[in-house]
């Protein structure tokens, strides 16, 4: 975002604000670098604009691995750029005003996001959140139903309450496309009538958005992203906050000040690495029931587009799809700017927690039962083919 706006303010890139809106988020789109294909669309009141959203004008978001940006009708964009060592930054940009002779868009700064961005549902840090709730006819949410924080371990029949849904499932059900109602009984939802729908033709005009879709492969990715972003945030805030405390009893106790994790920040920084390699590995993904889900193409494309491969074509962004969301279980975010710029110490004792896993050497079969051997030696390949950061022990041939 940064990057952006210095070229905006220095004339390199004219954002089209005399336009209309479609043009301006495409625009924005194209210089973040953020694929139009991974639109999804919110139709509950769950953000800042909630005035202007409901289910006849849902809230469209479209992500990479780095940028989140979200766009109203006749609204604000609104911003999320992951700064790889301070977490997320919240912005939203106006076109407003774009007839006037030289005018600019403003990006501003916006900490409003913070109180739903910042809370338990986020881990406790500042990071993103796809929830899921009954949303009655005018989109807010039914607050006494509760709601559900949606990640690759929640089950479909508890996912996608107020957004629009379009792809397969089969006989699984999700709590998409539908509107609940409140009666004597409790709440209702009819889960039939939007399952398994492909286009939402019949439901909403799509003519302002940029895709006509609010596919459920991107909804799945952009689920376990956002988690997986969050947790990437925290071991890095806490790695980094450990070690401070670290140096700052050694050098009261007039002890030799490292840099090497001990005590405490050991037990911090260990107990850290192994929570985001669960989360890395998939552990506790949902099984996707009746052979799988399908969703549109132009989304899964789109992603792998900056995929990186071995030498036979294998990549940790190849599609499963049938019973889970990827073929070779090790997060893709393994690449993200957010994990490159870890501290060395959390980074070493994920590589190390990592490399006992995909050996078996770990003494947790148990815990990982759900790779199998094969898998495992599937994703070491792809991770020494296209990682340059590995410990040099990756490297030895020695089983």
């Amino acid at each position: 975002m940064a990057r952006l706006w210095q070229r905006v303010q220095s004339g390199q890139v004219k954002l089209p604000v005399e336009g209309d809106e479609k043009t301006f988020l495409q625009a924005v789109l194209k210089e973040l670098d953020v694929p139009m294909a991974s639109q999804v669309l919110v139709f509950s009141k769950t953000s800042l604009q909630n005035a202007l959203i409901g289910p006849m004008r849902p809230r469209a978001v479209y992500f990479s691995e780095e940028v989140y940006v979200g766009w109203v009708q006749g609204g604000l964009i609104e911003l999320i750029g992951m700064d790889p060592e301070t977490g997320p930054h919240f912005y939203t940009l106006s076109q407003r005003g774009g007839a006037a002779v030289g005018y600019r868009p403003e990006l501003v700064v916006d900490e409003q996001c913070l109180s739903c961005h910042e809370s338990s549902r986020t881990g406790g840090v500042k990071g993103m959140l796809v929830r899921s709730v009954y949303a009655d006819a005018s989109g807010q949410p039914i607050l006494s139903e509760g709601s559900h924080v949606t990640t690759h371990e929640s089950p479909l029949s508890e996912r996608w309450g107020g957004w629009y849904v379009t792809g397969r499932h089969g006989k699984d059900r999700h709590m998409g496309n539908a509107i609940a109602r409140e009666t004597g009984a409790g709440v209702q939802l009819d889960r039939e009538r939007g399952a398994n729908i492909t286009s939402l033709q019949d439901i909403i005009s799509t003519q302002p958005y940029l895709a006509k879709t609010s596919d459920l492969v991107a909804l799945m990715v952009l689920e376990h992203q956002c988690s997986t972003h969050n947790l990437l945030t925290d071991a890095a805030r806490s790695t980094r906050a450990a070690m401070a405390r670290q140096r700052d009893l050694q050098e009261a106790f007039h002890e030799p000040v490292t840099d090497v994790p001990q005590g405490s920040a050991q037990s911090v920084i260990r107990s850290l690495a192994e929570k985001l390699l669960r989360q890395m590995l998939f552990v506790g993904e949902y099984t996707l029931q009746d052979d799988g889900v399908e969703g549109d193409g132009s989304f899964q494309d789109a992603f792998r587009r900056n995929r990186l491969e071995t030498a036979e074509g294998r990549s940790l962004k190849d599609f499963q799809l049938r019973t889970r969301l990827f073929k070779h279980r090790c997060s893709y975010m393994i690449y993200s700017q957010a994990f490159e710029a870890l501290p060395r110490q959390m980074k070493d004792e994920f590589y190390s927690q990592l490399w006992q896993v995909l050996r078996g050497h770990d003494g947790r079969e148990k815990e990982f039962a759900s790779l199998s051997e094969s898998e495992r030696g599937h994703i070491r390949t792809i991770l020494q083919a296209t990682k340059k950061d590995l410990p040099a022990y990756w490297r030895d041939p020695a089983p």
